[in-house]
């Protein structure tokens, strides 16, 4: 295979290992991927707050795209190329039309680019630093009213009684138009605007870069990357992808996050290109 111009990878269960760190083999791989000239954006479900401590050491100092697609961001810059929200309207909608249907239903909601995060009464009980980057009893608390008050880049839900997957069901059973659903492999669900995948966050990016989707490899694991998967010119889903990933990537590893197997694939791809000379 030629190198691609632009190399698109999940984090969760797919660059990062299981500690959510970035392996050394990694980091070579993907400097020496830049330095040939190509690309690296990582696309993730997180926002840049839930990057702090991994941008670096992964070398993102360029574009990414967050939040399941919602929105693009430098981290060099500390800016946004686009974003999509969900309407004021839709928030209220399934916020109220989810709480008749699952009593148990928590929500948090993610605005100004993940830095304001909002969450129900209820729901920092049922989360860890882990799953936001942020500790459960810093959270920013709000009521329904609040959550529903303005747009936001995503909704989160999760129950003490119902699975992520339960969730995907029970807003999928309210038939709202303004918003889809996604699950990522973690212990909730998130609900992004009408339309908006990692797909189309990514191919917005590449249009405004101009890059066509051939030109693009992307790496992934779970629900929400099969979108990126299937748009991609060359999808690769990791050994430990869900089956759904699995069966819309081109091309499925046989290691795992755990083995670092995107940078096997990197290194693989990167074998007849010489590495880039030291400056130092």
């Amino acid at each position: 295979m030629t190198l691609p111009r632009l190399v698109a990878t999940d984090l969760d269960g797919t660059l990062l290992r299981p500690d959510t760190t970035v392996g050394a083999r990694t980091r070579r791989a993907l400097d020496r991927v830049r330095a040939a000239g190509v690309l690296v954006v990582p696309v993730t479900a997180r926002s840049p707050i839930g990057l702090v401590g991994i941008a670096e050491p992964a070398g993102f100092d360029s574009w990414g795209v967050c939040a399941n697609g919602a929105y693009a961001w430098h981290f060099g810059e500390s800016r946004a190329l686009f974003s999509v929200a969900i309407e004021t309207e839709v928030v209220r909608e399934l916020l109220t039309g989810l709480r008749a249907a699952v009593p148990s239903a928590r929500f948090a909601v993610v605005r100004n680019y993940g830095w304001d995060f909002v969450a129900e009464e209820g729901y920092a009980a049922l989360s860890v630093h882990r799953d936001h980057s942020i500790q459960p009893r810093v959270m920013r608390r709000g009521t329904l009213v609040d959550l529903a008050a303005e747009p936001c880049l995503k909704i989160v839900v999760r129950s003490s009684e119902h699975t992520p997957a339960e969730l995907f069901d029970a807003v999928a059973g309210l038939g709202i138009e303004g918003c889809t659903p996604t699950l990522s492999g973690a212990p909730f669900l998130e609900v992004a605007a009408a339309g908006v995948s990692k797909a189309t966050g990514l191919a917005r990016l590449c249009e405004l870069l101009k890059i066509a989707d051939g030109d693009v490899v992307a790496f992934g694991d779970a629900r929400n990357d099969v979108e990126m998967l299937t748009w991609a010119g060359h999808g690769v889903a990791m050994g430990n992808a869900m089956p759904e990933a699995q069966v819309a990537a081109d091309e499925i590893l046989p290691a795992t996050n755990a083995d670092e197997a995107v940078a096997d694939w990197l290194e693989g791809l990167l074998a007849g290109v010489p590495p880039a000379q030291s400056t130092s």
